[in-house]
C-alpha cells in the first residue's frame, strides 16, 4: 500500500483531475523526515501522463518502477528519484 499511487480523472475534462498517493498524510511522522514520497511522485507521473507530457511522465514511471530500491529520509529519496528522473530526461534527448 506505501507505494500506490491513484488518478481520478474527469475525461470530460469539464473539471480538474486529482492525482495522489492512496495512502493519504502520515500524522504519525510529520516532521521526522521518514515518509517515503515514491507514490506521490508516481501520482505526479501520472498527471504529467494526462496533460500530455509522455517523455517526462515515462521518465518519472522509468525512476519509480522499483520502489524498493529506494530507503532513506524523506529528502534523500525525493532526491534519488529527481537525480533520476533528470538521468532519464537527459538519456532521452
Amino acid at each position: 500500500m506505501g507505494f500506490a499511487a491513484s488518478a481520478n480523472l474527469n475525461p470530460d475534462r469539464t473539471g480538474p483531475s486529482m492525482f495522489e498517493p492512496v495512502h493519504g498524510t502520515p500524522p504519525d511522522i510529520v516532521g521526522q523526515d521518514k515518509a517515503n514520497p515514491v507514490a506521490a511522485i508516481v501520482s505526479l507521473g501520472l498527471m504529467l501522463e494526462a496533460l500530455g507530457e509522455a517523455e517526462e511522465a515515462a521518465a518519472v514511471a522509468a525512476a519509480c518502477d522499483r520502489p524498493e530500491r529506494y530507503e532513506g529520509s524523506t529528502t534523500e529519496i525525493g532526491s534519488a528519484v529527481a537525480e533520476a528522473v533528470a538521468t532519464a530526461m537527459v538519456n532521452t534527448h
